[in-house]
């Protein structure tokens, strides 16, 4: 568990084999990079926690689900082995949810922008409220959603990722992402999500563990290969932040 004000916070609580896991932070429950690397170990230890059948994914609050990686640290990136490293905090996320022994629920409230959507594609499972609208706005800035896009697309297809990544202005209702199979279900309240949560993480847990845990890795067959293409992904991402392109585009986003 840890808190503070600059780096957020992280929680975790374990109840009936189910591990609520709650990140948050001022700005959004966006991301600097020591929460990354917090959310990372977090699940790989429960990976390895024989008390946990289930993990259930939330952030903090009633309003934005997670606003992607710290604007703060973004614009603070001076060499390419610096951008590399930041862009690599939510590669590394996305590799410790796809190879986490345990299925993973998430509980996605409000909007979500940049990591914030690569992070919803990432659960296995995820619901959301009607107020959790998606947005991939990164090409406004001079690059792109690069880390991300696997896990997008493996749930809303190249066509789904297309628009939403095309379209970087738009904000996509939650409907739009339930259609395009990101969201399983939309509910009008959070009380009516909790609800849903509660119910499917205590059926999730009651079942059999060793075939949860056969059903994560079937789900997941094909993307061994992801934790070097998410890396190689960081560094061109890490590459075009340090653009005259982007360093100018930031500067006007920060004014």
């Amino acid at each position: 568990m840890s808190s503070d004000t600059t780096h957020g916070s992280l929680y975790t609580q374990i109840n009936n084999k189910i591990a609520t896991v709650e990140f948050g932070h001022p700005a959004s429950n966006s991301f600097p990079s020591i929460l990354l690397d917090r959310l990372t170990n977090e699940l790989d230890e429960l990976s390895n926690n024989d008390a946990v059948s289930i993990i259930v994914l939330k952030s903090e609050g009633d309003r934005a689900f997670c606003a992607g990686a710290s604007f703060n640290e973004l614009t603070a990136i001076t060499s390419l082995e610096e951008g590399k490293a930041f862009f690599s905090g939510f590669a590394n996320v996305i590799n410790a949810m796809r190879r986490c022994g345990k299925l993973i629920i998430g509980r996605i409230q409000g909007k979500a922008v940049g990591g914030g959507v690569g992070l919803a594609a990432a659960c296995d499972y995820a619901l959301a409220t009607e107020h959790a609208s998606i947005k991939l706005s990164e090409l406004t800035i001079g690059i792109g959603p690069f880390v991300i896009a696997p896990a997008v697309e493996r749930k809303i297809g190249l066509s789904g990722l297309s628009e939403l990544t095309i379209a970087a202005t738009e904000w996509k209702s939650a409907y739009w992402a339930k259609e395009k199979g990101l969201f399983a279900k939309v509910f009008e309240t959070v009380e009516e999500l909790d609800k849903e949560i509660d119910l499917l993480a205590n059926n999730l847990a009651s079942y059999n563990p060793e075939a949860l845990h056969k059903m994560k890795k079937a789900l997941w067959r094909g993307t061994e290969n992801w934790k070097q293409l998410l890396t190689e992904r960081a560094e061109v991402s890490g590459k075009l932040v340090l653009s005259d392109f982007t360093k100018k585009a930031l500067q006007k986003f920060k004014k």
